[in-house]
């Protein structure tokens, strides 16, 4: 029913997170009938987007790059930024969700899997090393350990917590509870207990 080169474009999108497979022919058939403009900067764009961005030699979150340079991210390079403080998180989509609360004032680092034993990841595949000389290099006071609350995340917290008390930083753990608007009725107990354990004076 479409041409082949059509469907193998939607075939494409469909591959990507979040993606099924009407949005996808939606996408496609958009960009091959009523907006050949975006489809050609769209394609562009693509075409250079695996030269052009890079992890961060920093922080492991992306970073544009040009030819010869080092690729250093834009919260890194920002000199506003509390050097002192060091946001610990599992993939750049979290912390893309922490820079849109506005609350976090430091910098960040990145590191792309968790402790995992049913996978096969153990302490040696994360990036202990860099993580701890970054913290080094940096003067680091305290660093925020932001995983998931899960068992991985959760293990993985414990682990890089006593690999940086040995440098005499402040270790700190986000805190989990009940969401805003939510109903304490559909919180599960895990939730609910460190929602408990977590209270604040009011006075």
């Amino acid at each position: 029913m479409l041409p082949e080169r059509l469907r193998r474009v939607i075939e494409l999108f469909a591959l990507l997170p979040g993606v099924g497979e009407k949005t996808a022919q939606r996408f496609a058939l958009h960009l091959a009938s009523d907006a050949s403009r975006v489809a050609e900067e769209l394609g562009r764009e693509l075409s250079e987007l695996s030269s052009r961005i890079r992890p961060c030699a920093r922080c492991q979150n992306l970073a544009d790059v040009s030819e010869g340079e080092e690729a250093v991210c834009a919260i890194c390079r920002d000199p506003r930024r509390d050097a002192r403080l060091l946001c610990i998180v599992h993939r750049v989509q979290d912390l893309l969700a922490i820079e849109r609360s506005g609350a976090m004032r430091g910098r960040y680092f990145v590191l792309g899997r968790l402790l995992s034993p049913l996978d096969g990841i153990g302490p040696d595949q994360l990036p202990v090393q860099a993580l701890l000389e970054r913290v080094r290099a940096d003067g680091v006071s305290e660093v925020i350990v932001a995983t998931p609350p899960s068992v991985d995340g959760e293990a993985t917290a414990l682990f890089l917590a006593r690999e940086l008390s040995a440098l005499g930083v402040r270790v700190s753990r986000i805190a989990s509870g009940v969401p805003h608007g939510g109903d304490l009725e559909f919180a599960d107990q895990v939730t609910l207990g460190r929602a408990i354990d977590g209270r604040r004076s009011m006075g």
